[in-house]
């Protein structure tokens, strides 16, 4: 893994453990950024005429990296632009499980409309939680992060198709930003109804690009009214021609930030993507020992089978800047430290943070 490193700069010049703020984009995404934008000043509207095309290329690369068909995706600038035009294709009144204190562009967008709103708490018992609420609530919609942004708490998908099954009936809509890039995961073959995802953090592929993915079957829960020139294929068309999943790409799409998300699954493919995904969960699985070991996690991750790559490690601002201050990058999450482990991530970084750690005062 450490011919990998030499792709991401910064890691000559830090510990880095803070994707789960920011990714580390690769050189040659950069260095494809760059050829694209003097194609750009040099070509002007010669090199737009392909645009359509790329952007197609584009779209079948990202849907086949995670088990979609092309029909099922599209590509939206981020999560939260993504959400709310689907929230604001949904009837209004219906009843929607949230979990207490998820991200805020997953509960926010729903707490502000006019949905009737339940929550399950997230800790150890996430699962149950889920299930008793369900129970009790009878919602129509769960909408939900995979991963949870402050501790890392990933929920189980073995219990998301056993919940399908008892309730067929229940849109399952999820947040992959914490999430996708980190194992494998298929969308046709989840019992994921709607998921999207911002792409800055563990895909690498910067500000600007995300994707939507919303299955044929979900289509009658959700009648989304943006549109705009790129919706249909050409002037010549009628608004009623819209596909579907078109009317979340109203106007012109970026091909330079798109481009990079494309780029940057390349770049994983070639790298070989499972190979990366077993070493962040081994690397992962180590940390939790460690920090299991160390009593620096709470018992809602403790107790928990199976994890993230993320965690939220006890610690105050004075440890923070301790931290800072041996030049190992993290996040201030909640009331705790927030780090994460990355395919970029190895050995020696767990044991820099295991090592100031052990010095706190």
């Amino acid at each position: 893994m450490e011919e990998i490193r030499k792709h991401f700069p910064a890691l000559s010049t830090c510990t880095y453990l803070n994707t789960a703020s920011n990714g580390l984009i690769p050189k040659p995404v950069v260095d494809w950024r760059r050829q694209h934008d003097m194609d750009l000043m040099n070509l002007a509207s010669v090199f737009r005429d392909q645009h359509r095309l790329h952007v197609e290329q584009i779209r079948k690369t990202v849907a086949d990296f995670f088990g979609a068909s092309v029909l099922e995706t599209a590509l939206i600038p981020n999560f939260s632009f993504g959400i709310n035009m689907v929230l604001d294709g949904m009837p209004e009144g219906q009843k929607v499980l949230l979990l207490k204190n998820d991200y805020p562009s997953v509960n926010w967008p729903v707490e502000t409309r006019d949905f009737n709103v339940c929550y399950a708490e997230i800790n150890e018992n996430l699962e149950r939680n889920i299930e008793e609420a369900v129970v009790k609530h009878r919602p129509e919609i769960f909408f939900f992060s995979i991963v949870q942004w402050l501790n890392g708490i990933k929920i189980d998908f073995e219990f998301l198709r056993k919940l399908k099954t008892n309730y067929p009936n229940l849109l399952l809509i999820a947040d992959g930003t914490q999430y996708l890039g980190t194992e494998h995961f298929n969308f046709a073959e989840s019992t994921i109804d709607v998921v999207g995802a911002s792409t800055y953090k563990w895909l690498t592929a910067g500000y600007g690009n995300g994707f939507l993915m919303i299955k044929e079957s979900a289509r009658n829960r959700i009648f989304p009214k943006s549109i705009g020139f790129n919706s249909a294929e050409r002037f010549e068309n009628e608004a009623t021609d819209t596909a579907y999943m078109k009317h979340f790409e109203p106007g012109h799409q970026d091909t330079l930030n798109y481009g990079s998300l494309e780029q940057s699954i390349l770049f994983a493919k070639s790298l070989g993507s499972e190979k990366l995904y077993q070493h962040i969960t081994e690397l992962s699985t180590k940390a939790k020992f460690r920090f299991a070991e160390m009593g620096v996690l709470k018992n809602e991750v403790l107790f928990r089978e199976n994890h993230s790559s993320i965690f939220n490690i006890k610690g105050d601002e004075k440890l923070f800047q301790k931290l800072k201050a041996n030049n190992i990058i993290a996040s201030l999450r909640g009331d705790g430290i927030r780090v994460g482990f990355h395919y970029y991530n190895n050995e020696s970084d767990l044991e820099k943070l295991l090592e100031v750690l052990s010095l706190r005062v």
